[in-house]
């Protein structure tokens, strides 16, 4: 894993630019740097080594007959590395990084490349002769990528924050997308918190000449068609196959690796099929809150991680580390998604760096494809359609000044679920694609992707593979919902190898207190957060004030989201010191 960032322009070399780029990136590769540049081209490489330690440093470049070049960056991992170099024959590689290959794809297949590559990818190749950019992003996006395009050129990094700080675009605040951020706690489509920067869509490949987008290509995540027919037993059977080979190849790897475990179904699964495949321990990581009134999942865990012989290490995180850490989080989530689950992440990729752990393999894309959501078990039982986007989080919560602001949120959504809404697929089905092309990549992933680069540690999802995904997205419907119970299938696959995870029975689902926490403090937090810039723009003093002094569950996750935004907008767009404790910003 890794940073890259460049710029075209047709000005002269700028290795201040790179200078700043490469101190915006330096935590996403501790372990060496790498620069280009050839004509308008100029690209920086922040290195993360997984594969071939001592001889993968980027960039890769051919050289052409005619002397013409070109170069590649990547940020990622290609899974298929070993049988890509296998089908390509002769082919001069210099190294055994995963990350060559796609190079020589590029040569042979043009911009069509990318359809070769299993992994979790962002990609840059300069092509000198062609004087073109081509960027790409792996098709559950699980990677992140970034353009912007000014007077300086046209510019590109793994994270927003390197062109701001870089100085290729200045900080101006995309109000729309704030609005979205505010009710869905994630923000949909290409544009960005900051004006004038855009993501790479999930499986998207850019095109840049002469300084402008020339063409898009995309690869989907999720195959056409809707269900396809098959039993029981052969679809355990099937998912057997399918995981033991994707989990088999998201472990290759030069240095050690370990994996998040919380007690539930998917990182259960990958708990059993682990250490079906490893001579050695599994080191499991596990976080829990103490002293509240959530459900604890590190007993089950320890018991899991017992069962299966794994190193088990347990990771706390309290009211404290709250108050200590969010200015730090907020920080690195410079695309932001108020999702809570940041902050145990956060302490165990920390937990992971501090024993020497540089790849963790965890559970996301497991609800997404096998139908675990309780929204998912509605969509079956055919009696309405359970939308979670229905009502935004401060909708009807009376603090926004404007009203007609919380509802903006809907038209960036409108597209997305037209789009789910495919012929042939089951409501179901449309339920779980609008998910995956709106929730997983531009919250569950991207939260992901941060808290671990923040820390050098690596992230892997073995369930969002192609071929894992293509098995569980074509499911028929009862196979994914039976008898009220979601991720059927993988349930009575666990069943079967690792039965002390109780796979059938009914669970709590996933949650941090942070409503108990804000609650201790809701007096204090309610007026800091009120007096905040961000927060006054948009919303009355008194009404913030209110939220805060109430208790309710629901109001504690209005609250959350206000604070976490609040934060958020002082690291960004006041220039607070990340190192302070929310106190100490929110003064």
């Amino acid at each position: 894993m890794c940073g890259i960032a460049g710029i075209i322009n047709s000005g002269p070399a700028d290795d201040a630019v790179l200078d700043k780029l490469e101190a915006a990136l330096a935590h996403r590769g501790p372990d060496g740097i790498g620069r280009y540049q050839n004509g308008a081209c100029q690209m920086v490489h922040t290195r993360l080594a997984i594969i071939d330690l001592e001889g993968g440093d980027q960039p890769f470049v051919h050289t052409h007959d005619d002397g013409g070049e070109v170069a590649l960056i990547a940020n990622g991992e290609i899974y298929n590395n070993p049988e890509l170099r296998a089908h390509m024959g002769d082919t001069p590689f210099k190294t055994r990084s995963d990350c060559e290959p796609p190079l020589f794809l590029y040569l042979k297949h043009g911009t069509q490349f990318a359809e070769h590559l299993r992994g979790m990818y962002a990609i840059a190749i300069w092509d000198a002769n062609a004087e073109r950019l081509v960027l790409a992003r792996d098709p559950f996006g699980i990677k992140p990528l970034y353009w912007a395009q000014s007077e300086k050129g046209f510019a590109f990094a793994s994270e927003p924050a390197a062109l701001v700080r870089s100085h290729l675009m200045d900080a101006r605040l995309n109000t729309d997308v704030r609005d979205t951020l505010l009710q869905l706690q994630f923000n949909v489509g290409e544009e960005t918190m900051f004006e004038g920067i855009h993501r790479v869509a999930p499986g998207e490949t850019l095109v840049v000449e002469n300084g402008r987008i020339s063409e898009r290509h995309l690869i989907e995540a999720l195959a056409p068609g809707g269900p396809v027919r098959t039993s029981r037993g052969r679809a355990v059977d099937e998912l057997d196959r399918v995981l033991a080979d994707s989990v088999g190849v998201h472990q290759r790897s030069d240095v050690p690796y370990g994996m998040f475990l919380s007690g539930g179904i998917d990182s259960s699964a990958l708990l059993a099929m682990m250490n079906r495949l490893n001579e050695t321990p599994v080191v499991a990581f596990t976080a829990g809150f103490p002293g509240t009134h959530v459900a604890d999942e590190r007993a089950l865990a320890r018991e899991l991680a017992r069962d299966q012989g794994a190193d088990h290490i347990e990771v706390e995180f309290g009211a404290d580390d709250l108050w200590a850490l969010l200015p730090r989080i907020t920080k690195h989530m410079d695309d932001p998604a108020a999702d809570y689950a940041v902050l145990p992440t956060w302490k165990l990729a920390e937990a992971a760096h501090a024993q020497g752990i540089k790849v963790v393999l965890t559970g996301e894309g497991g609800d997404e494809l096998f139908g675990g959501y309780g929204r998912y078990r509605a969509q079956r039982r055919w009696l309405f359609k359970k939308n979670m986007y229905r009502k935004g989080m401060l909708e009807g919560r009376g603090v926004l000044r404007a009203p007609d602001a919380a509802r903006k949120w809907r038209r960036g959504m409108a597209g997305a679920v037209a789009d789910a809404a495919r012929p042939g697929r089951t409501s179901l089905q449309a339920a779980q694609a609008l998910d995956i092309s709106t929730w997983l990549p531009n919250d569950l992933l991207g939260k992901l992707d941060r808290m671990l680069m923040a820390h050098g540690v690596e992230g892997r999802v073995p369930f969002l593979d192609p071929k894992v995904a293509s098995m569980a997205y074509a499911l028929p419907d009862a196979l994914k919902v039976h008898k009220g119970l979601g991720k059927w299938v993988l349930r009575k696959w666990l069943d079967g190898v690792l039965p002390g995870a109780q796979p059938f029975s009914r669970k709590r689902g996933f949650t941090v207190p942070v409503g108990e926490w804000i609650a201790g403090r809701g007096g204090d937090l309610g007026a800091r957060v009120a007096a905040q810039p961000g927060i006054a723009e948009i919303c009355d003093a008194d009404d913030v004030k209110s939220l805060f002094n109430d208790p309710g569950a629901k109001a504690g996750k209005a609250q959350w989201t206000l604070l976490f935004y609040a934060v958020w907008h002082q690291v960004h767009f006041c220039d607070a010191d990340a190192e302070g404790g929310v106190f100490d910003i929110l003064h």
